[in-house]
């Protein structure tokens, strides 16, 4: 299948695992939080089974809550570095403070990118706070990544609608911009955005191949081949399991090598 690239994933922290916040993914999926912490290792037998060869694992930073945070993400990158990219998450009500740590996790971390999730401060990606982590991210080079589409845990999914990142692109047009989770139900909106800025993407994290919208696989096999990346949110989903379906999708060798690795490489530069 040539390389394998996953665009969203997490090594949780027992924190992580634990949070409230995620009951509502408990449910749907059928599982009970982790007791203990998991070992790296675990992560890394979970990319094996599927092939997968590199993962970008991402910390998760809620305003005033360390979820997981970047030292933590580090430490896992330092265990496994041909296998794991660094991927930062800052607080964004703390202006200031977010710049300088994105800094960081670029200069000190060597980290790809950063993350912030719009529903875990009930902000959009337009909200004046997120200003100063988009030239944070355009001077250090960095793509910033997001999460478009409604929200698994209950929390507000208006956030979540891809038509903000327009007015982001407008703002930024050299800021790269990953918009994960596909923006289901909008993903149409995402991909009208996509189409329209060149330097904005969309990755298929939390859905599993038979599950793509008809739209976005037309979008795949057109004038989206160079658009798309792979992405599970692991260990919401499994490597295995997002990939299961992959060949009934009829993908071209091009497009699928665009898709799973391709792309990826390109947009984080790895």
């Amino acid at each position: 299948m040539g390389m394998i690239i996953d665009a969203w994933a997490q090594h949780p922290t027992l924190r992580h695992a634990q949070d409230p916040i995620f009951a509502s993914l408990h449910r749907w999926n059928k599982t009970e939080p982790p007791k203990e912490e998991i070992p790296v290792s675990f992560t890394i037998a979970a990319m094996d089974a599927a092939n997968i060869d590199k993962s970008l694992i991402s910390a998760w930073q809620a305003p005033g809550r360390d979820m997981i945070t970047n030292d933590e993400v580090a430490s896992f990158v330092t265990k496994y570095p041909d296998r794991l990219i660094g991927v930062g998450s800052v607080d964004i009500s703390k202006p200031m403070q977010a710049v300088r740590e994105i800094k960081r996790c670029v200069q000190e971390f060597r980290f790809k990118a950063i993350r912030v999730l719009p529903w875990l401060s009930d902000a959009p990606p337009t909200d004046r706070r997120f200003y100063p982590v988009y030239v944070a991210c355009c001077e250090m080079g960095v793509p910033f990544c997001t999460q478009i589409g409604h929200t698994g845990p209950l929390m507000s999914s208006e956030v979540g609608r891809p038509i903000y990142l327009d007015q982001v692109a407008l703002d930024f047009p050299e800021l790269v911009i990953v918009g994960g989770h596909i923006g289901y139900p909008w993903t149409q909106e995402a991909i009208a955005v996509a189409t329209k800025h060149e330097n904005v993407f969309i990755d298929t994290s939390a859905y599993t191949a038979n599950r793509y919208p008809d739209e976005l696989i037309a979008y795949m096999k057109s004038h989206g081949a160079k658009k798309v990346l792979f992405g599970t949110n692991y260990p919401m989903i499994y490597p295995q399991k997002a990939l299961e379906h992959l060949d009934r999708l009829a993908l071209s060798d091009e497009t699928k090598e665009r898709f799973l690795s391709g792309n990826a490489r390109r947009v984080f530069a790895i």
